[in-house]
């Protein structure tokens, strides 16, 4: 029996272009890439936030933690948080120590200076779906309620990286593991800071990567590093390194804050870089990071800003993504201040996180 018997052949003349057009479309949407996931937390006056553009880093999301009052890290962890979502498609959140005015404030005081001070992070509750926390905090003292949104994390699983201060983050951080309280720099990160080794803001810091690491992943393409801070002391002079930590970078201090500055021959070299791991409450266990130089003039140092990329794809478990030619370029503009807490020589002052952009 023919279709035209059956009265449907100006059916299927009719419909046999939409079928093509259909297929067409079908074979479109199968060829083409999947949409790029949106940032996963609301824009706010509070905070700033970086849609991760196309990279290895899509669907990732870090969190950057601003909270020091003398290396400028409201300046350098904006600075890095482009950087990996323009560069390396990871989706960045920056959070700050505000004032009372809302401000991102590097002149606040801490509890030393005045014992009524309790300092206010928001947005930490992001914390509980972020993939990777990256801290730079100094003597700060929160709420409990903020505080625990550090101590859930810390059981989480999921992987931290401390820069410079973070290993003297907190003032009253009582985070228990097995009813002991737990020292955030000496047992998260695997130092907490004793000393200056030479003369603080007066030395420079050569970094050389330590010879049995050089095929690390975190290590790959950094070379030689150079920063303006000094080193830091993380264990006592009759001791070493914890065995948990492995050193991947070896600090020389230098004469001056001058780069081309003689080595101290009085001062040894200390590691200002390691990785170690991390298990918190629940027997989860997490990569760690952490990198004693960190100021914001530091992160002017192109190797230096490379070593904490890599840190993030290693921390990540993205080893085999590191790209030693991978761009760390700066992306924008980036004139950090120089460190220390002479503030209005300095010309730090408080602003809202929008300026920091």
């Amino acid at each position: 029996m023919h279709a035209k018997d059956q009265g449907i052949g100006p059916y299927l003349a009719w419909s046999a272009p939409w079928v093509a057009a259909c297929c067409c479309l079908a074979f479109l949407c199968a060829c083409s890439p999947a949409p790029r996931t949106s940032h996963p937390i609301p824009e706010s006056p509070k905070w700033l936030i970086y849609p991760g553009a196309d990279g290895p880093g899509e669907g990732k999301h870090i969190i950057l933690i601003a909270a020091d009052q003398e290396y400028r890290s409201e300046q350098s962890m904006p600075m890095l948080a482009k950087i990996l979502s323009e560069r390396h498609g990871f989706h960045c959140t920056v959070l700050f120590s505000l004032n009372e005015q809302g401000e991102v404030d590097p002149t606040q005081k801490i509890r030393w200076q005045d014992e009524t001070v309790v300092h206010d992070i928001p947005g930490l509750e992001h914390l509980a779906s972020a993939d990777l926390m990256v801290l730079f905090s100094r003597l700060i003292t929160l709420p409990e309620d903020q505080l625990q949104h550090f101590y859930d994390y810390l059981d989480s699983g999921k992987p931290i990286i401390g820069l410079r201060t973070a290993n003297h983050g907190f003032l009253g951080f009582d985070y228990l593991k097995n009813d002991a309280r737990i020292n955030f720099g000496e047992d998260v990160l695997g130092g907490s800071f004793r000393s200056h080794h030479g003369r603080w803001h007066q030395d420079s810091t050569l970094g050389t990567v330590v010879v049995e690491q050089q095929e690390h992943p975190v290590v790959r393409g950094v070379g030689t590093i150079w920063g303006p801070s000094d080193v830091y002391r993380t264990y006592a002079e009759d001791s070493v390194l914890p065995a948990e930590c492995t050193a991947l970078v070896m600090g020389q201090p230098l004469m001056t804050r001058a780069q081309d500055s003689p080595i101290n021959p009085d001062l040894i070299a200390l590691p200002v870089a390691w990785v170690k791991d991390w298990t918190g409450n629940l027997g989860r266990t997490a990569r760690v990071f952490h990198c004693t130089m960190g100021s914001g003039k530091d992160f002017e140092n192109a190797p230096l800003r490379r070593l904490a990329i890599n840190a993030v794809y290693w921390c990540l478990g993205m080893d085999d993504q590191i790209d030693p030619d991978s761009s760390v370029d700066v992306v924008g503009t980036y004139n950090p201040l120089a460190s220390g807490f002479h503030y209005e020589e300095l010309g730090a002052r408080a602003h809202p996180p929008a300026f920091l952009r």
